[in-house]
């Protein structure tokens, strides 16, 4: 076999294993701290317009690292630990706190040792299909109320 065959053979195994390795890495996208800028006004606008007492509303990346915080005032202070909980939670899990909470609440109490807060008010982010963050809210009203809040932060449009 002459050398330019050798070498036509070498590029193209080498594309070939370059294709595959290319297709085994997943991509994902994350929420920009713009984006959860956004989100936060969102749910802001919200809690006013529903008189909400007040609130803390954080919104996390798609790993539960915290990247946005808004802390209301007449908010009690620990409501802030307990939001980058909530979105923490619904973040990992890709699915709302609320969820969560309700299938310790139906009996799965062995939930309660994984760590995470399951508790009414973490929502999940979605954009383009994706998890992106998400978004966890303590302090207005209710536990209603703050789920509520944190849905209308997660319609967000983040374009």
């Amino acid at each position: 076999m002459n050398q330019s065959k050798i070498a036509a053979i070498l590029t193209v195994s080498a594309l070939m294993i370059g294709a595959l390795l290319n297709a085994q890495v997943a991509t994902t996208s994350n929420i920009t701290l713009e984006a959860a800028k956004k989100v936060v006004a969102e749910a802001v606008k919200y809690a006013k317009e529903h008189n909400a007492p007040g609130g803390s509303i954080a919104v996390v990346d798609n790993g539960g690292n915290l990247v946005y915080l808004e802390r209301l005032d007449g908010t009690f202070a620990a409501s802030s630990e307990v939001s980058i909980k909530k979105a923490n939670t619904a973040a990992l899990f890709k699915a709302a706190s609320s969820k969560l909470e309700n299938s310790i609440n139906g009996g799965r109490q062995a939930l309660i040792t994984v760590g995470h807060t399951f508790l009414q008010g973490g929502i999940p982010i979605i954009y383009n299909g994706q998890v992106i963050g998400a978004i966890g809210v303590s302090g207005a009203s209710s536990a209603q109320q703050d789920e509520e809040i944190a849905i209308a932060g997660s319609k967000a449009k983040i374009e």
